[in-house]
């Protein structure tokens, strides 16, 4: 069963780089269910395969779905900084500047050298201050 899902995980993949979204999450849904079935998944791979889903529902602006895949996949592997980015993206382009600087701290803390995330948190503190100046 274990090659099984890694093909399905490999393709889903494929998909993805070639942008048939649609198909890619298709397949990231049945590794994910697999995973949840066997429990016999990396959490790495998991943690992934959410990230990846969660990207395709933010293309299509479905940002709560989104918000949902990056959350598990942060529970899947704490240690993976792309899903804490990904979800604070979502958080800043919503206004929910507290959430945004929380995510990409923490994406920071676990690489220090992401710099996407750096610019990111800036631009949050930026906005989070002229809202506040606002009196929003």
């Amino acid at each position: 069963m274990e090659e099984d899902i890694s093909q399905i995980l490999q393709h889903a993949h494929s998909e993805f780089k070639r942008q048939n979204f649609k198909q890619a999450e298709e397949l990231y849904t049945k590794y994910i269910s697999s995973c949840g079935q066997t429990r016999e998944c990396d959490a790495i791979n998991l943690a992934t395969a959410l990230n990846n889903r969660g990207q395709i529902k933010y293309l299509r602006v479905d940002f709560r779905e989104a918000v949902e895949d990056y959350t598990t996949a942060i529970e899947a592997d704490c240690q993976f900084e792309i899903p804490l980015y990904n979800r604070g993206l979502i958080h800043y382009r919503l206004g929910f500047f507290d959430d945004a600087k929380s995510d990409f701290q923490q994406a920071l803390k676990l690489n220090p050298d992401f710099e996407d995330a750096k610019v990111s948190l800036q631009q949050t503190l930026l906005d989070q201050q002229h809202k506040i100046n606002r009196d929003y």
